[in-house]
């Protein structure tokens, strides 16, 4: 009975990551799988004699050129182990890393254009390629070719070489391991360097703090549009009715290749107007040590948002129930004022039983009537006091 002993490795790692880059790149630290199967190994460019010092190839050709190259497996380990030599299409990960097509998906552009040549021992592939025995501590020196077709469109066309440790009988592989280098082809003609924001969609989240403003968030994807590989500086900025509380947030793609895209995402502080206007700016850049004869074309895609200012509301109409309250308590105060002064004023103008007037005689009943010749009290006085005379 056979024993299925799953191989769980580490993942891709292709050499140059970006083209033009230092010496210094993650191949320069051989791959390993686990310590389960101990096998470690790296993958160069090469001449006929050997390693030759190349992080990546770097060729343009015409159409229905070739051009002639060299791999060099080396195997680090202690033990000889079997790899699978194979070319596929450059793609870039969402991480913004360079990679190739998953080794079960077919190459349909250039990654169908490298032929790896015979080696000593090798068998066929499934899918293309050579399978090779490179015995322990030794490097074996792989050639490939690179036939360009007649209709191949011009610019920048990327593939790569790999070596993915192969499975041996019995044993089944959870991760594919393997191990590149980069081809950088670039069919002569002429060339576009142009890239376009697109696929804008927003979102707006409001402050709670009716003093601060809200986040915008903008999600895009910048496409290459051109047919040469480029990087993308963008600007993502909004402003309210009037350019009011307008703000800005720059990013960067550090790749594109032709014909693909990359998301991106921004965000900027907005203030809350009701409505705003935006845009998103995308200025293509040079990648590495490529050299690209073209008009670096730069695009705009504009966009629109809603910003309502819901805290905002909420505090006027908190500071207008205040207000409200304020002035229905001031219009009561007043009106008890109001009445109070009435109430004083009314005493104050009304008789009072108590202070009788000058005509009033209070020896006489409510309501008795004097006669006309009746004498008053000051009256008799007079008449006592004047002597009678005697005839």
């Amino acid at each position: 009975m056979l024993r299925t002993r799953p191989m769980i490795v580490a993942s891709l790692a292709l050499a140059a990551l970006l083209g033009g880059a230092p010496a210094a790149t993650a191949l320069d630290a051989p791959a390993s799988a686990t310590a389960e199967t101990s096998t470690t190994w790296a993958v160069a460019p090469a001449s006929a004699e050997g390693p030759d010092g190349r992080v990546s190839f770097r060729h343009t050709i015409d159409p229905g050129g070739s051009v002639e190259e060299f791999v060099a497996v080396t195997n680090f380990s202690a033990a000889a182990a079997p790899f699978a030599i194979y070319a596929s299409d450059g793609v870039v990960t969402e991480a913004g890393n360079f990679d190739l097509l998953p080794s079960g998906e077919a190459p349909v552009d250039s990654g169908t254009w490298v032929s790896i040549g015979e080696v000593e021992g090798a068998t066929p592939r499934d899918g293309g390629g050579i399978v090779i025995d490179v015995p322990a501590g030794a490097t074996t020196l792989v050639p490939l070719r690179v036939d360009v077709p007649e209709e191949a469109t011009p610019g920048d066309h990327p593939a790569g070489v790999v070596a993915e440790l192969a499975r041996g009988d019995g044993e089944s592989v959870q991760v594919a391991s393997r191990v590149g280098v980069r081809l950088h082809l670039r069919v002569a003609g002429d060339v576009v360097a142009s890239v376009v924001p697109g696929s804008i969609t927003t979102s707006y989240s409001p402050s709670w703090n009716p003093f601060a403003p809200g986040t915008l968030t903008v999600d895009y994807v910048i496409s290459n549009e051109g047919n040469v590989r480029l990087g993308a500086t963008t600007t993502t900025q909004a402003a309210g009715l009037f350019g009011i509380g307008g703000a800005s947030a720059a990013g960067e793609q550090r790749e594109i290749l032709p014909r693909q895209q990359t998301a991106a995402s921004a965000t900027v502080a907005v203030w809350p107007v009701f409505f705003a206007w935006g845009e998103v700016a995308a200025v293509p850049t040079i990648v590495g040590e490529d050299a690209v004869q073209a008009a670096l074309v730069a695009s705009a895609t504009p966009f629109t948002v809603w910003t309502i200012p819901w805290s905002q509301l909420a505090l006027l109409a908190v500071a207008a129930l205040v207000v409200v309250l304020i002035v229905r308590a001031r219009t009561r105060s007043e009106a008890r004022v109001q009445a109070r002064i009435a109430a004083a004023v009314s005493a104050a103008a009304a008789p009072s039983s108590a202070v009788g007037s000058p005509t009033d005689d209070p020896a006489q009943p409510d309501g008795a009537v004097q006669p006309e010749n009746a004498l008053q009290p000051d009256d008799a006085a007079r008449a006592r006091a004047v002597p009678e005379r005697t005839v």
